[in-house]
């Protein structure tokens, strides 16, 4: 789930907040659902199982309040939730501590993507394709039916940001989704994307919340709209039909990350290891339909869940994983195209 790239760097705010105690562990999330399935899932049977409680905050993803911690040695968070980008970049330049995974699990018990240098990869989400079955009857297959604007007349919801939008672009074009980044690394591939970009611009409908495309869709102010798939199980909970194409798909994962110089590192590293074993993945899992990172928390879930999972068998067959590494060369010029483009 990409959220907004640009930083503030205001520390002064949470200077003044105080240490929690030695015993407490402060964990950063981005709230909302997701937010309360880790509750649900992680932090209250961690108080339960050690007496150690979890005071959780929520942020939106601001780097620069834990670097400016960092930098200032007087870290008080404990934990957060980052991005790839982030924690790969961070890591880099010192803003985590290198994680010891012998006091975690083996990494053959993860998918390949969750184990990093300085972070550990918690659930798996996905960028889709969505749209409401009570106001479509004709459902949309692929993102060259999102494309087709004359046998889906109506408005597209899309995020407004460069990442996973020109992948969808290619993939509408013709690409297949395992030589998406092949394409996009090339100038014409990127022309490419933005050309085909052009055919729907008049119909786009952009979103910038990841709570705002659920609610276009269940106001019918678009007939599709690309979103978060945690989003689609969160509406469906609250009795609204909504549907996923899972071919095309675009995931990534968000991980756990100490700041440097958590005072409580042992602790975390404790809360890590129990909130990425198998049975509080799977119940994670229950909670809201991200996919777990642990391997044999995937084949504890029941046939319905599974049908939910980002990374599923089934779902998974045709999805794109993000490329960090392409965003993270490319990145900046690429949006500064593309919020060109944009406002045009």
């Amino acid at each position: 789930m990409k959220r907004n790239l640009i930083l503030s760097c205001a520390a002064a705010a949470f200077f003044g907040a105080g240490w929690a105690s030695a015993q407490d562990l402060t964990v950063v999330n981005f709230g909302g659902a997701n937010g309360n399935a880790q509750k649900a899932a992680f932090s209250e049977p961690f108080e339960k199982k050690t007496g150690h409680k979890i005071i959780p905050v929520e942020y939106n993803g601001e780097e620069a309040k834990i670097r400016a911690m960092v930098e200032a040695r007087h870290v008080t968070w404990d934990l957060v939730e980052v991005e790839t980008n982030t924690v790969i970049r961070g890591c880099d330049e010192g803003l985590y501590e290198k994680l010891d995974y012998s006091k975690i699990a083996p990494k053959s018990d993860f998918i390949a993507e969750a184990p990093q240098e300085c972070g550990l990869g918690f659930f798996v989400y996905s960028m889709v394709l969505a749209y409401n079955g009570d106001k479509l009857k004709t459902a949309p297959a692929s993102w060259k039916d999102f494309w087709d604007v004359k046998r889906f007349p109506g408005k597209r919801g899309m995020r407004k940001l460069a990442p996973t939008n020109l992948e969808f672009a290619l993939m509408a074009d013709g690409v297949p989704a395992k030589d998406v980044y092949q394409v996009l690394s090339t100038k014409a591939g990127v022309d490419r994307a933005f050309k085909k970009l052009d055919e729907i611009k008049p119909y786009i409908q952009w979103w910038e919340a990841g709570a705002q495309a659920p609610q276009f869709l269940v106001a019918g102010d678009v007939v599709m709209s690309t979103v978060f798939s945690g989003r689609v199980d969160a509406a469906r909970r609250e009795g609204k039909n909504l549907n996923v194409v899972w071919d095309g798909s675009i995931y990534d994962l968000d991980y756990w990350a100490i700041p440097k110089g958590s005072p409580n590192k042992d602790l975390v590293l404790e809360y890590i290891a129990f909130s990425t074993a198998a049975p509080q993945q799977a119940e994670y899992a229950r909670h809201i339909a991200y996919g777990p990172v642990n391997q044999a928390a995937i084949r504890m879930l029941d046939a319905k869940t599974l049908a939910d999972m980002p990374n599923s068998p089934a779902n998974i067959k045709n999805a794109v994983l993000l490329s960090s590494q392409f965003w993270n060369d490319h990145g900046e010029e690429l949006q500064q195209r593309f919020t060109a483009w944009a406002a045009k």
